[in-house]
């Protein structure tokens, strides 16, 4: 399994962030991806990648979100492929957490993708937007996410917990979406092809010319998040700082509440 070959780098992924490698007991473990059936296209194409028996089965069952979810089940049965995909980084039992990107080399986009295709989204919002998303328990995938798409689209994107659930989501929208997908969705790559449509289709959109374009957000500085404080009054600081009173007032919240970490002590300026 050489993930410098697109299709298992694409492959690997979509196992990490889908797959589940259960031990079993003595030999009888097993790697498996259930899927909706409308997406069976893509096991097929694992099951043809791999040179050992495996097998796609049916099911309906209840769900959460449906009485009658209809999925494909692909089930290797191996002890050479279960210690290939353990010994590249495919944990056994519950992986969310502790899933990273891949320990040998490996294709970058490719591996994103098949991440994506499994625990991420392509499309337009409600209001037609482009945007590209994943939503991952990992910080380690979703940190790797964040920096290969800011070096793809020169948008920086910042990963932090979803209080509710505690995942990451990472979002690009607009025009760094439709680079990013266009990057990772490329001509006959192996994807999910509801989402390769998906991703074609937001290379249509344009900016509306009455859509202002945003500029990068300013980083705070250690110096800045001392002397907030220390003020501990968002006009007054606004003023030393040259930062608008709203957004001196948001960060000193963020400060008080641990929603940010306070520097440690030090010289202001520095």
């Amino acid at each position: 399994m050489d993930l410098q070959h697109p299709y298992y780098a694409y492959m690997f992924g979509f196992l990490q962030a889908d797959g589940h490698l259960a031990r079993g007991t003595g030999l009888k473990g097993r790697p498996t991806v259930e899927i909706n059936v409308r997406d069976i296209a893509v096991l097929h194409a694992f099951q043809h990648l791999t040179p050992y028996n495996s097998s796609i089965t049916e099911r309906v069952r209840a769900t959460n979100f449906s009485e009658e979810h209809h999925s494909a089940i692909w089930t290797l049965c191996d002890q050479e492929a279960r210690a290939t995909l353990n010994g590249l980084g495919l944990p056994y039992g519950r992986k969310s957490r502790k899933i990273t990107p891949p320990r040998a080399e490996f294709s970058r986009r490719d591996y994103l993708r098949g991440v994506i295709d499994a625990d991420g989204s392509v499309g337009h919002t409600g209001r037609g937007l482009p945007f590209v998303s994943l939503t991952t328990v990992s910080a380690a995938v979703g940190a790797y996410l964040c920096r290969y798409a800011k070096a793809v689209t020169g948008s920086a994107r910042q990963i932090g917990r979803n209080a509710r659930d505690g995942n990451y989501n990472v979002v690009c929208t607009k025009e760094a979406a439709v680079q990013l997908a266009g990057h990772l969705y490329y001509p006959d790559c192996l994807s999910l092809t509801r989402k390769q449509t998906a991703a074609t289709a937001l290379a249509s959109w344009e900016r509306p010319a009455d859509m202002p374009v945003r500029s990068p957000g300013r980083r705070w500085k250690a110096w800045e998040d001392r002397a907030l404080p220390a003020h501990d009054d968002a006009e007054t600081a606004a003023a030393e700082l040259g930062r608008s009173e709203a957004s001196c007032s948001v960060r000193l919240w963020r400060l008080k509440t641990g929603k940010v970490r306070r520097p440690e002590g030090g010289p202001a300026g520095t």
